[in-house]
């Protein structure tokens, strides 16, 4: 099979390395000196105890020619529709798509895009660049969730099986990535409004980081999406992480980097206001984070 990885970031570039140890045919869409360096040296990988490092087809991915089976977009959520809009001239209705992305919508918007196989997914891992062309995995967490149309469900969970990549595939798969969601949405609005690693704020603000959970689990809830029992269950898988674990959004927040504000902080906000949901600890710390 043909398999596109779009996005060679902390998530794309694990999958990327993982995949590109089977069989498949496997091209890995990056950019500027992460993409040079890929393509000089191949990715690495460095994880707790180990690291290794595999040779990648590394592409840029204006102006890619060619067909792929499968797509993952494993870009931040303010870059998936333009990254769609590149890469659909390499796909068609056979082909299955599905979006690692942050956030609990990036399915909905690639089915107003696209006629291809689209499933929802969402992905259990903290990793991020450590520098040009070496993705540093931070623990043992890691699985991917997906689910949607059966058979190529079947067809995706066969190919991560084959690169020991773990996966789960529920049947209500939007209960799932929303599972995810209230932990990623809580800890990354929180770690970036105070600048601290998860750790940190388990330990100094676990108040506000259950009420934060409790907010958007009543958010679900109004969209007939049962996770309030997933806030205790939030809280504990905090209290394992290593104590330097970083969200994503508060490394780029640290960094300077574009944030993926919206689809972590303001879609509860907005949703709260849509469903009548009351989020005074997120609307709070979202809004002294939009003036960042």
């Amino acid at each position: 099979m043909n398999i596109a990885v779009v996005g060679l970031g902390g998530i794309g570039g694990y999958l990327c390395a993982s995949l590109s140890k089977t069989q498949h045919n496997v091209v890995g869409f990056a950019r500027g000196v992460h993409l040079k360096k890929i393509q000089t040296d191949g990715l690495r990988i460095v994880e707790d105890s180990n690291s290794w490092s595999v040779k990648v087809n590394a592409q840029e991915l204006e102006g890619y020619k060619g067909y792929f089976d499968v797509v993952l977009f494993c870009v931040k959520s303010y870059d998936l529709e333009e990254s769609y809009k590149k890469i659909a001239p390499s796909i068609d209705s056979n082909t299955t798509i599905l979006s690692f992305s942050n956030g609990v919508n990036n399915g909905d918007i690639l089915r107003k895009l696209s006629d291809s196989n689209v499933l929802d997914g969402c992905i259990y891992i903290l990793s991020h660049i450590e520098e040009a062309g070496v993705i540093r995995k931070k623990g043992k967490v890691f699985a991917s969730v997906f689910g949607g149309d059966e058979t190529a469900t079947k067809i995706l969970f066969k190919v991560f099986e084959e690169a020991n990549l773990r996966c789960k595939t529920p049947t209500d798969i939007k209960t799932a990535i929303w599972k995810k969601y209230i932990f990623i949405s809580a800890f990354a609005t929180i770690t970036s409004y105070y600048d601290k690693t998860i750790g940190y704020v388990y330990q100094h603000y676990k108040d506000e980081v259950k009420e934060l959970l409790e907010e958007i689990g009543n958010v679900a809830k109004a969209k007939n999406i049962e996770i309030l029992d997933e806030v205790e269950k939030a809280l504990q898988i905090a209290s394992k992480l290593p104590y330097d674990s970083s969200t994503s959004m508060y490394l780029d927040f640290k960094n300077r980097k574009k944030v993926e504000l919206e689809s972590l902080s303001g879609f509860i906000v907005a949703e709260g206001k849509k469903y009548g949901v009351k989020t005074p600890v997120m609307e709070m710390m979202y809004d002294s984070l939009v003036k960042r």
